[in-house]
């Protein structure tokens, strides 16, 4: 049975960009190839909700040697995609200031290829926050099918 997402997306406009890629760069300091985050497309404070994207391109650093002649988008790149959705809405929407470092990343399953040229939706619901650390459950979907899904702990360092 495929997974169920972990928040209704039905009603979400997901062409209306709420955070461009200049706003996402105003909280997250990555930069150059390790930006894997181009837009958000939902936010639900309230509810805890936050949906984005990453266009995953043929011409990345990592498709010629991951695999060669059959690229596939790193499963680390997702779950660093989904940690910097996660971040996004810790700093933006919950208002935490300074550096947020990983703290964890569990749960995590992979359940289908995702190949360039594609766009990654991601999916993140913050489950609880308490003293400096904050939990969302994170997905990952293409074409409507959910390609990986887990939870990261952010840290405040």
């Amino acid at each position: 049975m495929p997974p169920s997402l972990i928040f209704d997306i039905s009603g979400i406009n997901l062409s209306r960009i709420v955070d461009d890629q200049e706003e996402i760069r105003r909280y997250n300091p990555q930069r150059g190839d390790m930006e894997q985050l181009n837009a958000i497309v939902h936010v639900a404070r309230e509810r805890g909700e936050i949906m984005g994207y990453k266009d995953v391109r043929a011409d990345e650093f990592w498709v010629p040697g991951h695999i060669p002649g059959r690229p596939l988008y790193p499963g680390v790149l997702m779950i660093e995609a989904a940690a910097q959705l996660s971040c996004m809405f810790s700093r933006k929407y919950v208002g935490w200031t300074g550096f947020i470092g990983f703290g964890s990343a569990d749960e995590i399953k992979f359940r289908t290829q995702v190949v360039p040229p594609c766009r990654l939706y991601l999916l993140g619901l913050k489950t609880w926050e308490r003293h400096s650390r904050i939990h969302s459950k994170v997905q990952g979907m293409v074409d409507g099918v959910v390609c990986f899904e887990g939870s990261i702990t952010g840290v405040k360092m």
